[in-house]
């Protein structure tokens, strides 16, 4: 058997794609001839992104979308019917942990909003992505989680539930979809330099004396090294994969 990593003729939505693991997964998936819808809360954040894509060779559209409010998914999911007719592939990675404390003290707001996007957005992102795809015979869901959903870390109770959560819910929706030939997959990354994380990378002492030596690698990732896991996951490589939780994490969870 052939495996295969070529993406021609899919069309792929990649969530929170205005930049980091976001915009390098929406890239490389399309540097593998995927036509790919990029989303974000603000359109002005993706046009760079799908400026890059187009200069690059690939197809690509971008379209606004709060990933927590049902009514915004579903003019987005319309927009996409009437676009294309079908979706082949979907990576839900638009997250937010804007709230850094301890369990004890943390608001129902934090709550409220990290579970709004953490885990209500991915549910009805897959669900509706999951009825386009019974529609067209098949297709793939990854959804990124982090190794937080294994290891809570400190100061980040809420966000790591959601992160769990996400995981259970990735193979839920993998057992209820494998019928309709819908494989569902977590990517579990480690501590990756970006902006959402950039409140730990940039502080080198807690680098130092703190994160570091809990990662064997010694370094955090780069967006680039998530984007190869994910491109495994949606191609015809893993036809067998389905319910599984991909960790990129440096050695983290060794």
């Amino acid at each position: 058997m052939k495996l295969e990593f070529r993406l021609h003729n899919k069309i792929a939505l990649v969530t929170g794609a205005s930049r980091g693991i976001g915009e390098s997964i929406a890239a490389t998936l399309a540097a593998h001839g995927a036509e790919v819808i990029i989303s974000s809360r603000k359109i002005e954040g993706l046009r760079p992104v799908e400026e890059t894509i187009r200069a690059n060779g690939g197809k690509a559209l971008a379209l606004a979308c709060h990933n927590g409010k049902l009514d915004e998914i579903g003019r987005l999911f319309q927009e996409i019917k009437e676009r294309y007719g079908r979706l082949d592939i979907l990576v839900n990675n638009a997250a937010t942990n804007f709230y850094f404390g301890d369990v004890l003290n943390a608001p129902e707001s934090a709550w409220d909003k990290t579970m709004e996007v953490n885990l209500k957005g991915y549910f009805f992102m897959s669900q509706a992505a999951a009825k386009m795809m019974v529609e067209n015979g098949g297709g793939s869901i990854v959804n990124v989680a982090s190794i937080n959903a294994v290891r809570p870390a400190p100061m980040q109770g809420i966000y790591s539930i959601t992160k769990a959560g996400v995981v259970a819910m990735t193979k839920a929706f993998a057992k209820e979809l494998a019928p309709f030939k819908i494989r569902v997959n977590a990517l579990l990354p480690g501590l990756t330099d970006t902006k959402f994380s950039s409140v730990m990378v940039k502080n080198d002492e807690l680098m130092d004396k703190v994160i570091l030596p809990t990662i064997p690698l010694r370094r955090a990732a780069q967006p680039d090294e998530m984007a190869g896991a994910v491109l495994y996951l949606v191609s015809d490589a893993a036809s067998f994969t389905t319910g599984a939780t991909i960790v990129v994490d440096g050695g983290a969870l060794a």
